[in-house]
């Protein structure tokens, strides 16, 4: 019996926690240095949501409502329209939700909806493999696994979906660096890279010798650098504009998912994720 998991992705549940709260710097009454960017952001996404539940609005209305001068909101309606995500009403004078609101909620949607179209295709190649299937993102520096697929094979299988992963000694992780731009891309190497066996890469010049091979062949492995025994292969999965926003892997022991099993396996995996790929609405 194949067993199946997967979450509907969400930006809070990606994200790991930030910073604690006694590693931040105390602002005093004296230290307004972010204080006022703080307030404006608050006040600004409290225009939106009184937009959001009132439909249009008037400046004054608004003003009321937030306690503060007309021209504050004057202000803050001035950015918000910069940006598309305020109009006003030719009609009645009134502010009401931008269309540029629709260009956020798209992105959003796009990403919430790849579980949905990921998790029967990560079925069906568990399935094709017998081995275990996970699609990952990244976020904040790690790989999410979002969805998760086990063949018959895996006697028992440990649950994934959820679980962040370091980039570096993973398939999967390997994938979502190697399309980076090259400024983020930088800006992650700079963290050391642990050692999880004796095959992890731990040099940045090896690793990025590596991606640069992700790249020219569009497949990552990971022979036993994040778990000894266990071997893996992805592939990029893109979104409609052809960027790489997750991937695809397969896992299984060594001893069944050797060197010589590889080729097959990639194949499989590469035209899995191409079907994602599809679903998602790339069309090369």
């Amino acid at each position: 019996m194949r067993i199946m998991q997967c979450i509907a992705y969400d930006a809070s549940q990606a994200y790991p926690p930030g910073p604690r709260a006694d590693s931040l710097s105390p602002m005093t009454p004296t230290d307004t240095t972010g204080a006022a960017p703080v307030q404006s952001v608050d006040r600004a996404v409290r225009v939106l949501e009184i937009l959001a539940r009132d439909g249009d609005v008037a400046a004054g209305e608004i003003a009321r409502e937030l306690g503060v001068h007309g021209s504050t909101v004057s202000r803050l309606i001035a950015s918000l329209s910069a940006h598309g995500l305020v109009e006003r009403n030719g009609v009645n004078g009134g502010f009401r939700l931008g269309v540029g609101l629709l260009r956020l909620a798209g992105a959003t949607a796009s990403r919430l909806d790849l579980t949905g179209q990921a998790q029967p295709v990560c079925d069906a190649l568990a399935a094709e493999l017998d081995e275990t299937t996970n699609v990952a993102i990244l976020s904040d520096g790690v790989a999410i696994n979002v969805c998760q697929a086990a063949g018959s094979n895996a006697v028992a299988t440990q649950n994934w979906v959820g679980r962040r992963t370091v980039l570096h000694a993973t398939s999967s992780g390997k994938v979502l660096l190697a399309y980076l731009d090259e400024d983020d891309l930088a800006a992650l190497l700079q963290r050391p890279l642990e050692r999880f066996t004796p095959h992890t890469i731990t040099t940045v010049r090896a690793l990025r010798a590596q991606l640069r091979e992700v790249r020219e062949t569009g497949y990552a492995t990971a022979v036993e650098e994040y778990e000894e025994g266990l071997n893996a292969v992805a592939a990029p999965v893109r979104g409609p504009d052809g960027s790489v926003i997750a991937a695809i892997s397969a896992a299984g022991p060594a001893y069944r998912l050797g060197p010589d099993d590889l080729p097959a396996t990639t194949d499989a995996v590469i035209r899995a994720a191409q079907e994602i790929s599809r679903r998602m609405g790339h069309h090369p």
